[in-house]
């Protein structure tokens, strides 16, 4: 499946044709110009085994834009997706639809991270142990054992009457932790085995950013057989890449991980090696110990999921003393399972988890020799197994600072701690590991700030990129309004989630619903539901009010896309990757320009050394980002040709601040106005057009 590349830039464009296969064989084709332009520079930078920043506005068809140069190139080929259920898509319906046209003899595999996949040893352990913690997980137990018995795949994705996010699934799933390898007496039919099998064969592998990113954090430990080599790599939905980038290739430690390590050796020493050891008491040292780190941050602690970075510990000298603690517990506890483990495999699997924890621990604590990391590299584990001089290094040094390329911070909860370190800059390690003479192909409808791709390029380390955008074919002009209201109050203003939800009530009457509300915040997301629950009520307006939170995103996004006249509340998840065309989704209302908040420690960190180098953070790292989330949650407007509606921004800064002009600016072409009753005309005009008496 090779060709030359200026074949195939003679070629796309035929494949693109009003007669080409695309057309004849996918009902509903029709050539775009911008499709066919896209496709093109692909093409090239394929042939030149270079970079592609590609911003194709929604409806260009960049999807096919991609897989034609790419299937007709040929090589292997690596596509990365944002989310699981692009990948999906990818694999069962665009890929099989463009090959097919093609008629080219292409092999396609599907590739996800393991605890995607059922694994064969840890259900027969789950089965035969019997502690389920409800009848709900009972009955869920039953169908993955119905399921195990007749899937080829394994991926849990296919058993619908499970939802992904249950319980039961962390039970009958492996980890990098407790996966036996080839150790395990199911590896012949192990789903992970088989499924990288499939990749390795494969001339077409899906997979997704975060299995991507997890493949370059552990080549920086030297393993390498993650993912196949490629000779081009597509990265769709690109825009999430500096984000994941930064949570991939930092680390992360909790309480939870301590706690389930102390258990899990307690119970493997006592099943295994019974007399080499007073197990409960060893794994009570490193309980107590996690619960002393956790005390040690309490008075920092004002609601779950509060964000602590160093400056804010209440004693530095106590949280690194509770630090080293812990690592001497570990320690302890780890050396004698290492002694024991060839007992048992899972003595030995526990026993692995131990060094990596510490490891982790480390990066706060200048305890015990570790050095720095070098920043914008992952942090590697401790290069022996069990350092010998752990237990013997003092335990009162103070916790290191982020001068070394690093952010730390501490993230609390009502029951638990959890250690964070991510890259002050992910630009290298994004890069580093690139193969010579590999194509990249970057796209995503948000990737500029004004076609300026600098914010983008910067972050990852694509400096010599060539970019370029391809800008949608709909006509927003006429079928969009971009409203921003009069008197509402500033978005600092108390009384701001009041007044967004009074100016927003007449434009839900001129829509009857249809509306997704997107909030910058979970505490204005239960806000608003309530006051829009208030309100229904007192208007006699029975239709559904669906808020993030009460049931899965999957099941809400269903319930929406098929209740009539729902309005959907919902926070950052929603902003991006919903697609409800047609007249289920009218109005999208957003209450405020969505910049990052100020207790991100990665950004409050990055806006410090941009202002130490005499930079201006505002304008290279606040204003973009929010730029480009307001171009995804504008993006989920209009999603068809046929599609219509208004987007709503109640923050007055958007056309008040001078800065403001670069957001709208960034928008799709909506008509642009002030005035609901312009709205409310609109909604008329097209309620006539739509009338069946028209």
């Amino acid at each position: 499946m090779t060709a030359s590349i200026m074949d195939i830039g003679a070629d796309v464009a035929a494949v693109f044709a009003a007669d080409g296969p695309l057309a004849r064989k996918l009902k509903g084709y029709r050539p775009r110009i911008q499709q066919i332009e896209l496709a093109q520079a692909i093409a090239r930078a394929i042939g030149d085994r270079g970079t592609l920043v590609a911003e194709a506005g929604t409806g260009t068809g960049k999807t096919f834009a991609y897989l034609v140069p790419v299937l007709m190139h040929g090589g292997k080929v690596l596509v990365s997706t944002g989310t699981k259920t692009l990948q999906d898509q990818l694999f069962a319906r665009d890929l099989p639809a463009v090959r097919d046209a093609l008629g080219l003899p292409v092999v396609i595999a599907l590739l996800k991270g393991r605890s995607n996949y059922l694994c064969h040893y840890h259900l027969e352990r789950t089965v035969g142990d019997g502690r389920l913690a409800s009848r709900a997980e009972v009955a869920q137990l039953r169908k993955i054992e119905v399921f195990a018995k007749h899937t080829r795949s394994g991926d849990k994705a296919e058993l619908a009457e499970v939802p992904e996010n249950a319980d039961i699934w962390h039970k009958v799933t492996s980890t990098r932790d407790n996966c036996l390898g080839s150790d395990c007496p199911a590896f012949r039919e192990c789903f992970v085995m088989q499924a990288r099998k499939r990749a390795i064969e494969a001339d077409v592998v899906v997979v997704n950013h975060a299995l991507f990113l997890a493949d370059l954090a552990l080549k920086d430990e030297g393993i390498t057989d993650l993912l196949p080599a490629a000779d081009t790599v597509v990265f769709d939905e690109a825009h999430q890449l500096p984000a994941a980038a930064t949570r991939f290739l930092g680390e992360s430690v909790s309480s939870h991980q301590l706690l389930d390590f102390a258990r899990d050796a307690t119970v493997a020493g006592l099943s295994h090696a019974r007399e080499s050891a007073d197990w409960p008491v060893l794994g009570q040292a490193v309980e107590q110990a996690t619960r002393e780190l956790r005390l040690s941050c309490a008075a920092v602690e004002k609601m779950p999921g509060q964000r602590s970075t160093f400056d804010t510990l209440p004693n530095p000298q106590d949280f690194g003393k509770a630090v080293q603690q812990v690592i001497d517990a570990v320690h302890t506890l780890g050396r004698i399972l290492m002694a024991v483990g060839e007992r048992h495999p899972d003595l030995d699997m526990v026993a692995k988890r131990g060094p990596d924890l510490i490891a982790r621990l480390a990066r706060w604590t200048e305890a015990h020799g570790v050095p720095p990391a070098h920043a914008g590299q992952p942090g590697k584990p401790a290069e022996s197994a069990w350092p010998e001089s752990v237990a013997d290094q003092p335990t009162e040094q103070p916790p290191q600072r982020a001068d070394d390329g690093w952010v730390r911070w501490v993230e609390t909860g009502t029951s638990h701690i959890r250690l964070h370190t991510a890259p002050l800059s992910v630009a290298q390690a994004f890069s580093q590991y690139r193969p010579a003479g590999q194509a990249w192909i970057l796209t995503s409808a948000t990737l500029s700030v004004r076609e300026d791709f600098s914010h983008f390029t910067r972050q990852l380390g694509l400096y010599e990129a060539t970019t370029g955008r391809w800008e949608s074919p709909f006509d927003y002009g006429t079928n969009g309004r971009l409203f921003v209201p009069h008197g509402i109050p500033a978005p600092q203003d108390p009384r701001f989630t009041e007044g967004f939800v009074e100016a927003l009530l007449p434009v839900l009457a001129a829509s009857r619903g249809s509306a997704l509300v997107l909030c910058t915040t979970l505490r204005a997301v239960d806000k608003v539901a309530e006051l829009l629950q208030e309100a229904f009520r007192e208007r006699g307006w029975e239709w559904p009010l669906f808020r993030q939170g009460d049931r899965s995103r999957r099941e809400l996004l269903e319930r929406f896309r098929t209740s009539a006249h729902a309005v959907l509340v919902g926070s950052a998840s929603f902003w991006e990757g919903i697609d409800v065309p047609g007249d289920a989704l009218t109005l999208v209302a957003i209450d405020k320009l969505p910049f990052a908040p100020p207790d991100d420690p990665v950004l409050d960190a990055r806006i410090r050394a941009c202002r130490e180098r005499g930079g201006n953070p505002f304008f290279e790292y606040q204003l973009p980002e929010a730029a480009i989330a307001l171009k995804q949650g504008a993006g989920r407007l209009i999603r068809t040709e046929t599609d219509w509606g208004v987007l709503m921004v109640a923050d007055r800064r958007l056309v008040e601040k001078p800065y403001g002009k670069l957001l709208w600016r960034g928008l799709p072409p909506f008509t642009r106005t002030r005035n609901v009753a312009d709205v409310e005309a609109f909604y008329a005009e097209r309620a006539e057009t739509l009338s069946p008496a028209a």
